[in-house]
């Protein structure tokens, strides 16, 4: 297919509120948004980059009979210690246990994302950040809990608020801790003849 006759009609399959800010950052602006709703389970011994990148793909999918038109990004983020994926942290006791784990620890974010274009192409990227934490003392830990500002983060802290002060390190990428990782998806867009917008 000419790449100048891609369907420029873009669908952000996810219901992050700050993949879209991120989207924002690079001039896309999805014509849709759309919320994936699909069974999340781990799988037993799944590593964290196979199952971040199964979540990706089984998130794009859903869209793609309906939408065979369109341009779908899907991503997922997970947060790991070794082989072990933290969970989305829905309750304040699982978000303490988390902020425990990584407390003086090195930590994984592996964020996939999978986009879908009208000629059937299907490209699925996987970037690593790594992160090291401070030792929390328990009252830090006590004062980011009464901030909320883990509820519904993977490994129970958003980098972009107040969380970003406990940080000593990060090799890769930021934004890809935030939930998506700008210059690999830009890259992606532009291959497939994406048209940015700046207006």
């Amino acid at each position: 297919m000419d790449k100048t006759k891609l369907n420029k009609h873009f669908i952000l399959a996810s219901s992050s509120q700050r993949r879209l800010e991120l989207l924002s950052q690079i001039g896309v602006k999805p014509d849709l948004i759309l919320s994936p709703n699909i069974d999340e389970k781990i799988f037993s011994k799944e590593l964290p980059r196979i199952y971040v990148e199964r979540m990706s793909l089984e998130k794009n999918r859903v869209f793609q009979q309906k939408y065979p038109q369109s341009i779908i990004l899907t991503a997922d983020t997970v947060v790991s210690i070794g082989r072990r994926i933290l969970p989305k942290t829905m309750d304040i006791n699982l978000a303490e246990e988390c902020l425990k784990l990584i407390s003086g620890r090195r930590h994984k974010v592996f964020t996939s994302f999978t986009v879908y274009t009208p000629n059937n192409s299907l490209k699925t990227k996987t970037i690593q950040s790594i992160i090291k934490f401070k030792r929390l003392h328990p009252h830090e830990i006590s004062y980011y809990l009464a901030t909320k500002e883990w509820e519904g983060k993977a490994g129970g802290y958003a980098i972009q608020g107040i969380a970003a002060s406990f940080i000593n390190f990060l090799s890769g990428s930021y934004s890809n801790v935030v939930g998506l990782p700008l210059a690999e998806l830009y890259r992606v867009l532009i291959s497939i003849g994406y048209n940015f917008k700046n207006d």
